[in-house]
């Protein structure tokens, strides 16, 4: 069965950076656009950047836009999220999602997304 499975959350300092992951399994990678969302206590699901199936194209929101950048590896099946010059507000629960895709867009709503991840924490200290 499909399998997202994210990685490389943790803690840092306003400031740093940090890189996840995310791992897919079972699916034909090359064929889905993926996405990152996020979600803090009490907050709804938020997006976050989608990418196209090739990586060709890439969508952000407006409060990560120019700090963080998604990419991916269709030869390793893995999605990944940099996220640099982080603050407090970023701090969140990473989830990665895809869908099938069949031309060269991305989704930017949670419900578009078919398959989901566990999610990954990132805190960022102030």
């Amino acid at each position: 069965q499909v399998q997202l499975v994210e990685s490389g959350g943790g803690l840092v300092q306003a400031g740093g950076s940090l890189r996840v992951s995310c791992a897919a399994s079972g699916l034909t990678f090359s064929r889905y656009a993926m996405g990152w969302f996020r979600q803090a206590p009490g907050k709804a699901r938020e997006f976050v950047a989608s990418i196209s199936r090739s990586g060709g194209s890439t969508a952000y929101s407006d409060a990560v836009k120019g700090r963080f950048t998604i990419s991916r590896d269709n030869a390793k099946n893995t999605l990944y999220l940099q996220m640099n010059s982080l603050k407090p507000e970023d701090t969140s629960v990473y989830y990665c999602a895809a869908e099938l895709s069949s031309g060269s867009g991305y989704y930017l709503k949670s419900y578009e997304y078919h398959y989901w991840g566990q999610g990954t924490q990132v805190t960022v200290s102030s």
